[in-house]
């Protein structure tokens, strides 16, 4: 019976990490390095894009009165008819109001 005791018990050994947790862990900071770097990139573009569009002036644009309805608007999104300015095509077609 003492012998059968002693094959029953494992040999003490040493804790060791496992290999696929090392693996895991390996992939996991390359995947941080690789989200920290886009995320740099982007925020480094956003910041260029930002710095150009308010280096820019901006022009001022004319705006006009509707001969219809007589709201103003920019002229480059209003229509044109001879000397008259509408806010829209409907209104163009519907022609100057009767005052």
């Amino acid at each position: 019976m003492l012998e059968s005791a002693r094959f029953l018990q494992l040999p003490a050994r040493p804790p060791r990490p496992s290999i696929v947790r090392n693996l895991l862990i390996l992939i996991l900071v390359f995947i941080g390095i690789w989200w920290a770097r886009g995320a740099l990139r982007r925020f480094k573009d956003q910041h260029a894009i930002q710095r150009k569009s308010a280096a820019k002036p901006v022009a001022a644009e004319r705006m006009s009165e509707c001969a219809h309805c007589g709201l103003i608007v920019p002229e480059s999104e209003g229509v044109r008819a001879g000397d008259d300015f509408y806010c829209c095509d409907a209104h163009r077609r519907a022609g100057r109001r009767a005052d």
